[in-house]
């Protein structure tokens, strides 16, 4: 299994829309992720994070072919040590490991690339699999908090995963 990932191109976008147009991955992201999910959408994102230097969000690609995204994105202020880490990866790639090498490969950049000493990420209380996918590279449950999320008219916790720089 090969994953690379590779930096966001307009030459994707056609592909990323079709990927990305999925309500069980819009499921478990914020409202900003928006369904359906167009290519228009897919454009506005690519140049959005093109825009960032160093790069903060990556295709991720399986065998040759896309098969999600991933982000690491620094925090500001007193969290300025901290970055926040996003991913999705499409359905028809789903339990194939991934997520998990896109994670290792993703942390190793985000502290090589960013003055941090922490990368979290904040996961909807029922995505069990995505938990497990964070745990399996060393992140740590460090919270929940109980009916934070509103999604699709239901509530559901919030559980926030980190994992700190080793030195």
């Amino acid at each position: 299994m090969e994953i690379i990932l590779k930096k966001l191109e307009f030459s994707m976008a056609e592909e990323l829309a079709s990927l990305a147009n999925d309500p069980k991955i819009a499921a478990n992201l914020t409202n900003q992720f928006p369904h359906p999910y167009t290519l228009e959408n897919a454009k506005n994102f690519i140049e959005m994070q093109n825009n960032f230097v160093p790069t903060r969000v990556f295709s991720i690609f399986y065998n040759n072919q896309l098969a999600g995204a991933i982000g690491v994105h620094p925090q500001s202020d007193i969290f300025c040590k901290n970055a926040e880490l996003g991913y999705w990866i499409a359905q028809k790639y789903w339990g194939l490991g991934i997520a998990t090498s896109a994670i290792k490969l993703i942390v190793k950049y985000g502290f090589r690339e960013f003055d941090i000493n922490r990368i979290f990420a904040r996961q909807f209380g029922y995505n069990i699999a995505s938990q497990k996918v964070l745990e399996k590279n060393g992140f740590e449950l460090e919270a929940t908090l109980t009916n934070t999320i509103y999604k699709n008219g239901q509530y559901t916790d919030e559980l926030i995963f980190a994992i700190r720089r080793k030195d």
